[in-house]
């Protein structure tokens, strides 16, 4: 006999596990003690608010799974009661809420004992110290008692490195691989591998990634799943500095993918195998499974429909009860004034005795004690009324409130079954993906192989870079396609026309045509800008335009000193006045558009080309020395 006990938190959840009809073939609630509902779901959660209302104790419960010797028989009911009373007795739980549930899974009847840890009484929770210890103790006595032989490996002492944890049981429900072949294929390759290279392509052979996180190799397998590289690797004499110094060599832990970067590598391969595998699968377990989830809600969805007739007919009773109620007391009260009316009417005087009352007045004073006592009687009446209404009032608040009660109730039985079916779909995705995963081994050992490179083609292994073989490399594609659209940018900027020489001969003999024009506009402008000049600064009004004349002078005198990078033009007369270029000509325009419509019939390799400054807007402002903006100036 195996028990396994935590103290733990989560009813809800543990509750919907315990109820699970998929991952077992019998489920059976024996027993709710200490707790008003009598479903799972509602007893855990009065444990839970009774737990958060009184102290601040967060796991409020104690769970304890017996699971017996197949070899030696199964336990008795009487057994596993007896056993619970024993680990009461030594856990300090005794009289505490408690629920026994009993399963029966692929063959195997064991038994789940849920306490609550919160003493209502004391307002505390009871302190679970030692828990394992007095466990393996009330374990070995009843063993004892009961003629019982624990299993091999559950006494003290053992190798801890072979004992499965519960994060590696659930691995090998989820992968259908268990610790041993994993430790088994691991240790196979780590003796089969002369260097560090090796290794790791023996382990991605295997369905395993080298990472790093919080140690510094991790393998995370083709499921997701990881674990420790040397805990998965069974020789005592490989300590875990003789690990890490055999793959610092080559693979140093900065260089290796996280965690979180391996998983996300290894869902990339999985997930197409998954959904081939899906594709594939037989839908009649899975209908087989949601007829009898289906069998099971038409019950608790009649019971619920049930009640709400039951509550319907109970409210129309409770109405007909207190409307024949409130009836009868009217009836009694009218009853009563007709006999009292029909009393006075016979006793009521005639002739004489009449006639002497009147004149007397005592009929006066019995008609006034008459009035006045059926005043009394309509009050007492009233008052009668009054707590029969509000008797009928509590009635309707306890009819209701009970009912809503049922409702609650039948409710959070619905609630729970939609969690146990959740549940139970999702185990059966569980239990189908690991047959699936078993399948595709093939009878291997293994899981099947990732085809991850080591390194890129055509390059030479370098150490430090070994984590880029997860990775993507699209950032160099990116780079080189920036380069090349940087580099066509610059080419489309610098645009250059090149002019033939018959061409060039044509627009010097235009500048020697335009020059004798040109020439002594410049000379009066000169002069012109002289005299207006000193007219402005004697403070005349025509002060702006020798301003304007001023800095086109400026101008020009700048853009003669200042080197133009052309060749000589033959055509061009031999004077000291500067040059001026043809672009500045009134049908400068015509010419360009010229010299751009005849740019295929120039000579590029020639002595004689000539590159077609660009506009203004095209390559910016251009400046001097002094830091002036020549295109503006002019």
């Amino acid at each position: 006999m195996i028990p396994k006990a935590s103290q733990r938190a989560g009813g809800q959840d543990l509750a919907t596990h315990l109820l699970n009809a998929h991952d077992n073939e019998y489920v059976e609630l024996a027993e709710v003690r200490g707790a008003v509902a009598s479903d799972l779901h509602g007893a855990f959660a009065e444990w839970e608010a009774i737990a958060h209302n009184l102290t601040k104790c967060r796991n409020y419960l104690y769970s304890l799974s017996v699971n017996p010797d197949l070899g030696q028989g199964q336990l008795s009911r009487d057994q596993y009661r007896d056993y619970a009373q024993r680990v009461e007795e030594a856990m300090g739980l005794t009289g505490q809420p408690r629920a026994m549930i009993y399963h029966i899974k692929n063959g195997r009847e064991h038994c789940h004992i849920v306490w609550s840890r919160i003493d209502a009484q004391a307002g505390k929770a009871i302190h679970q110290a030692f828990d394992h210890e007095k466990l393996m103790m009330v374990t070995r006595e009843f063993a004892r008692d009961h003629g019982l032989t624990l299993p091999a490996g559950y006494e003290r002492g053992g190798d801890d490195r072979k004992r499965k944890s519960l994060y590696e049981m659930q691995q090998q429900r989820n992968s259908g691989v268990t610790k041993e072949d994993r430790m088994a294929a691991v240790t196979a390759a780590w003796k089969h591998s002369d260097s560090p290279k090796a290794f790791v392509r023996a382990l991605e052979e295997m369905g395993y990634v080298l990472a790093t996180g919080k140690r510094p190799y991790i393998l995370v397998d083709l499921y997701g799943d990881m674990n420790s590289l040397p805990k998965l690797i069974d020789d005592r004499s490989v300590r875990t500095k003789d690990i890490r110094t055999f793959l610092e060599a080559e693979f140093p832990p900065e260089s290796l993918p996280t965690v979180d970067e391996a998983k996300a590598l290894v869902a990339q391969h999985r997930q197409a195998r998954e959904d081939f595998a899906r594709s594939q699968r037989d839908g009649k377990a899975l209908d087989r499974l949601k007829a009898a989830q289906a069998a099971r809600r038409q019950k608790v969805e009649a019971t619920q429909a049930s009640l709400r007739a039951c509550q319907r007919d109970e409210r129309a009773a409770l109405a007909r009860e207190q409307l024949a109620a409130r009836q009868a007391l009217k009836a009694r009260y009218l009853a009563e004034m007709r006999r009292v009316k029909a009393a006075r009417e016979a006793a009521k005087p005639t002739g004489l005795a009449a006639f002497l009352g009147r004149v007397t007045g005592v009929s006066f004073v019995i008609a006034k004690i008459h009035k006045h006592r059926d005043a009394q009687r309509h009050a007492a009446y009233m008052t009668e009324k009054a707590a029969l209404a509000e008797r009928q009032a509590d009635d309707k608040r306890a009819l209701a409130h009970r009912q809503a009660l049922q409702a609650v109730t039948i409710a959070r039985e619905v609630r729970a079954l939609a969690q146990i079916e959740a549940r139970e779909l999702k185990s059966y995705e569980v239990a189908q993906r690991r047959e699936e995963r078993v399948r595709q081994r093939a009878g291997h050992e293994h899981m099947p192989a990732l085809t991850l490179a080591l390194k890129p083609k055509g390059r030479s292994a370098v150490p430090h870079k070994a984590k880029d073989r997860y990775r993507k490399r699209d950032h160099q594609r990116d780079d080189d396609h920036h380069d090349r659209h940087a580099d066509r940018g610059v080419q489309d900027q610098e645009i250059v026309i090149t002019v033939d020489r018959q061409e060039k001969e044509q627009g010097s003999a235009l500048r020697e045509a335009f020059a004798g024009s040109v020439r002594p506009a410049v000379k009066e402008d000169k002069r012109g800008g002289r005299e207006e000049g000193e007219r402005g600064d004697g403070g005349g009004g025509g002060g702006g335009d020798g301003r304007r004349r001023r800095r086109r002078r400026r101008a020009r005198e700048v853009a003669a000193e200042v080197p133009v990078p052309r060749g000589p033009d033959p055509g061009a007369p031999a004077t000291g006045l500067p040059e001026v270029h043809w672009t500045e000509l009134p049908l400068a325009d015509k010419f360009r558009d010229a010299a751009r419509d005849s740019d295929g019939g120039g000579d590029d390799g020639g002595s004689g080309g000539r590159r077609i400054r660009r506009s203004r807007s095209a390559r910016g402002p251009e400046r001097g020395d002094d830091g002036k903006d020549f295109e503006r100036e002019r």
